[in-house]
């Protein structure tokens, strides 16, 4: 085992806080959909990467600025998530059939992808990788910056609506109990719509972050799944700021343990956390 030095080991923590702040993103779709409308919805995944391909695509060829492109995915986005759960509610889908049914999806947008824009790697290129602040002997690249903020706002504002509003307490009742819940007045399909239609446009959020930082293939897709699904667990079902915070923990662990040892080692983290936690806190997940 080599010693990494003090800087090399800051900046593997810093770097491991970055892409735990984006297993945080897109798990937040995934863990509300999960844990408060009890789908499991696969297809958050090949969303993201199709946000972060539209990204591309406006930025490159568009001459869109990257940030600007929200502006359309995130609506189109959430259209699609609203549609989506109509169709989930009019078949009556069950949480298991949910995860079929999304894996199938996923397929389905991953080939379009690769018949649209081929298996070849594509890159983003635009200003802000360019830009890089010195934090005394470490670097922070701007991408990697939005990114976090992007995670700690949008995950703390729906924590801030889960909690503190009455749509919060509604969509928690609803999960809880939806006979009760509808018998004081809550619709749930309308709300189960909106929540839907939220997390998908989270999934095209966290795409476009993916693009600001990433080179993009279609097969990556299931190379997030195993992580992700890590972090929503051990972070906990319907929780908007369990899975961010897990999403860092696995992303400090892997990034420290690249310094310390081989690359090929930090797969292995998130999945022996994930067991640890189901051993020692059955109940958890």
């Amino acid at each position: 085992m080599n010693w990494p030095s003090l800087s090399l080991l800051g900046q593997s923590i810093l770097s491991g806080i970055f892409i735990g702040a984006l297993y945080g993103l897109f798990g937040l779709g995934l863990s509300l959909s999960w844990g408060l409308l009890r789908l499991i919805n696969l297809a958050h995944f090949a969303l993201a990467f199709l946000g972060a391909y539209l990204a591309y695509q406006l930025s490159s060829i568009g001459a869109m600025d990257p940030l600007l492109t929200l502006l359309l995915i995130v609506p189109g986005f959430f259209l699609f998530g609203m549609a989506m759960h109509w169709v989930f509610m009019r078949f009556a889908v069950s949480p298991f059939n949910s995860l079929l049914v999304t894996f199938g999806i996923t397929v389905i947008i991953e080939s379009c992808i690769q018949w649209i824009w081929t298996a070849d790697y594509r890159r983003l290129e635009s200003h802000y990788a360019e830009v890089k602040f010195r934090l005394g002997t470490l670097y922070v690249p701007l991408p990697e910056l939005l990114t976090l903020i992007a995670a700690l706002v949008l995950c703390g504002s729906v924590w801030a609506v889960l909690r503190m509003t009455d749509l919060g307490k509604a969509l928690r009742a609803a999960a809880e109990d939806a006979p009760i819940a509808a018998a004081f007045g809550v619709d749930e399909r309308r709300l189960s719509m909106l929540l839907s239609g939220a997390a998908a446009a989270f999934a095209g959020v966290a795409g476009v972050c993916l693009a600001l930082s990433f080179t993009l293939s279609p097969s990556q897709i299931y190379a997030w799944i195993g992580v992700v699904f890590a972090a929503v667990m051990i972070g906990g079902l319907g929780s908007p700021l369990g899975p961010l915070a897990a999403g860092i923990l696995i992303g400090v662990s892997e990034a420290v343990t690249m310094a310390f040892t081989a690359p090929a080692w930090a797969p292995l983290v998130s999945f022996s956390l994930l067991i640890l936690v189901l051993l020692l806190r059955p109940g958890r997940v």
